[in-house]
């Protein structure tokens, strides 16, 4: 048995401890979302127009939520799907078209085109709007936007939004700047970390709760929660919930290598490997790889380039024993070797949401002296998150 495979097998039955945290690996076999407990919601669908917010990762079981809904008489008007489109092909920042449904032939309407909020036109024949998106906890991330901008459209229709939550596989920890609401954008609407430790029911709840829906308007909202959730678990998803967020590795590592899309790095999208290796064509580095134009990363970064960095696979697999924090290091190292090149671009900030986060790298700081920088918004934060908590 070597090395990854004792680490996996010792956590997911006895857990290890990690920066104070005891973490269990829940492979996809066990895991559970709040869409499988049907009893909990499907009175709540009876003689309602119900629409919606799904994607490739709605299901229960190996069956799409959608179908599930219809087999049961559920009347579903309309499917709103959000970047990467309802069956999540679409590479990440592409337009999504709306459509049809060719399965089903329910009408399908982008918010990830020319709204990212739901119109009055949408929504006209809406009385109930189910929410199923698997989220990866990560504010960047734009599910958490698209959940926003639902609530905020139902708030202002009288329409009830029920949120069918799930596992956060980045739930365990809370880390990064907190956003400056001057870098507000679709990739961090609201001043939370980067990485904010709430499954997106949660977050749904805090962002109601808090009074950040446009005008402070308010949804009624409703939570299916998740049976037996653990938080401080890593959850290997059973479908991947992007293009190139292509398995539990990928997620892991997803919070800290992100960063690299606003600067002149590739995270490898365009590779087999997308957000577990980095590189540029000018850097050093023990890996190499060359991108290529393929589904999910149409003309990405670099392509027919050779690039040379790491590859951090076997970081990800050594989850147990690595502290439960964004890792800065790799991010001021290629700063080190890149600085002349003209290293971030202007994705940087939105991506931070605090540009002292840029003027610090600028500066050398070290990575405990960035941190340091945002401990205190943290602190406020969890102060603001624990009331929102469910689990």
């Amino acid at each position: 048995m070597n090395k990854t495979t004792l680490i996996l097998v010792l956590t997911m039955f006895f857990g290890l401890t990690a920066y104070g945290q005891s973490l269990r690996f829940i492979p996809k076999e066990q895991y559970v979302c709040g869409a499988q407990d049907t009893e909990n919601y499907l009175h709540l669908l009876e003689g309602k127009r119900v629409g919606v917010v799904a994607n490739q990762t709605s299901l229960i079981g190996e069956t799409h939520l959608v179908d599930s809904l219809v087999a049961l008489g559920v009347d579903v008007k309309r499917i709103f799907c959000p970047e990467h489109g309802f069956r999540g092909a679409a590479d990440a920042g592409a337009k999504v078209i709306g459509g049809r449904d060719e399965k089903t032939g329910i009408e399908i309407a982008s918010l990830y085109g020319k709204t990212k909020k739901p119109t009055d036109e949408m929504l006209k024949d809406i009385d109930i709007m189910l929410f199923y998106l698997q989220d990866v906890g990560v504010r960047f991330y734009t599910y958490i936007s698209t959940l926003s901008y639902v609530m905020e459209a139902c708030a202002e229709h009288d329409i009830r939004v029920v949120v069918l939550d799930c596992p956060n596989p980045n739930g365990f920890y809370i880390d990064g700047p907190v956003l400056k609401l001057e870098n507000k954008s679709f990739v961090g609407m609201h001043p939370v970390p980067v990485v904010y430790g709430m499954t997106i029911g949660e977050y749904g709840k805090m962002v109601n709760g808090e009074g950040w829906l446009k005008n402070g308007v308010h949804c009624e909202l409703t939570v299916v929660g998740v049976p037996g959730y653990d938080r401080n678990a890593i959850y290997e998803l059973p479908v991947k919930p992007s293009p190139n967020l292509p398995n539990w590795e990928s997620v892991y590592l997803y919070p800290s290598l992100c960063f690299f899309e606003g600067t002149i790095v590739s995270v490898g999208r365009g590779t087999d490997n997308p957000f577990q290796v980095f590189g540029h064509p000018d850097m050093r580095g023990e890996y190499a790889f060359t991108p290529e134009s393929k589904s999910g990363a149409s003309k990405p970064l670099y392509e027919g380039k050779l690039c040379r960095g790491f590859n951090l696979t076997d970081f990800a697999h050594d989850y147990a024993i690595n502290p439960c924090e964004l890792q800065l290091d790799w991010l001021i190292d290629a700063y080190h070797q890149l600085k002349d090149k003209g290293f971030f671009n202007n994705y940087f900030v939105k991506l931070s949401g605090d540009s002292q986060f840029q003027r610090d790298m600028e500066n050398e700081r070290s990575a405990d002296e960035i941190r340091a920088s945002w401990s205190d918004d943290i602190e406020e934060f969890k102060e603001i998150r624990k009331k929102y908590l469910i689990y």
